[in-house]
């Protein structure tokens, strides 16, 4: 059984229920940040579902140089107090410099580390510091039997509040794929495992200069990802991904984002296939 990490007032791993990462691939606005986190906390409160507030305060490493990153580090993390003072729930977003990770930690309740700079050593060795949960997206350049690096450089900081996800591998151009033992593998590590069930579908730099996906994918590998055993799944969710435009340019990763009027079923799936699946072992 894995170790339990503490966020919050929520306990992921161990015995502990499936929980909730999710929110818009980019903060586009107070507004817009605080309406998305009250329906999907109403959705996942509804369920029982532990649930994380997920959104970026900068996208850096978008496909072309005219996309939109986001508020920035300042008024994006200034949103995400307000989220989680408003909603009530733990915030999580991503770090892509050591000198974001200080003013971050004041903020965030998980310090993600993105999957492209997974193993940037200062990096992960910053965010171990904080002594913050820090989540670790899995390199889709990387076996998952490599990730036990970026474990020891983590726990070099006597940080043992760990998270380890899977997003898929790369599967030659513009495209990846979900190989279901890395699941198992990354559990072995003895921390709690995500499934990235939207960027698993993307397809990188598919349309030139943006990512495309195939959002109709993401309730079977996330069924599946549930039925294999993860701890926590994490979804990007919009209203209308393929109309989150600002102008002319989308704001998010639509095409691989799940519509929020879709997730209320697809979570009672989930939490169905978790409570016959049953403790793990």
């Amino acid at each position: 059984m894995t170790r339990e990490v503490v966020v919050g007032k929520i306990r992921i791993g161990g015995a502990n229920p499936l929980a909730l990462i999710a929110g818009p691939c980019a903060i586009e606005d107070e507004p817009h940040a605080l309406m998305l986190a009250e329906r999907l906390a109403r959705v996942a409160g509804d369920l029982k579902v532990p649930f994380i507030y997920k959104s970026s305060y900068d996208k850096a490493n978008r496909s072309s140089v005219h996309s939109y990153r986001g508020p920035g580090l300042r008024q994006g993390l200034s949103i995400l107090r307000r989220v989680r003072e408003a909603v009530g729930c733990p915030v999580l977003s991503d770090v892509h410099d050591v000198s974001e990770v200080e003013p971050a930690a004041e903020v965030l309740d998980v310090l993600q580390v993105p999957a492209f700079l997974c193993r940037q050593t200062d990096l992960v060795l910053a965010c171990g510091r904080t002594r913050k949960p820090v989540n670790v997206k899995k390199g889709q350049f990387l076996s998952p039997r490599e990730m036990g690096n970026i474990v020891e450089k983590l726990r070099s900081t006597q940080n043992e509040e760990i998270l380890l996800t899977e997003r898929g591998t790369t599967f030659g151009y513009n495209n990846l794929v979900v190989d279901f033992r890395n699941l198992e593998i990354l559990r072995e590590f003895g921390y709690p495992v995500v499934f990235d069930a939207t960027h698993s579908v993307q397809l990188p730099g598919g349309e030139g200069d943006r990512s495309g996906g195939e959002r109709k994918y993401v309730p079977a590998l996330a069924r599946s990802a549930v039925a294999v055993g993860i701890d926590a799944l994490f979804m990007e969710i919009h209203e209308n991904p393929d109309r989150a435009l600002r102008d002319g340019r989308p704001l998010s990763d639509g095409p691989n984002m799940l519509r929020l009027d879709d997730l209320p079923r697809l979570l009672a799936e989930l939490t169905a296939i978790r409570a016959a699946l049953g403790p793990r072992p």
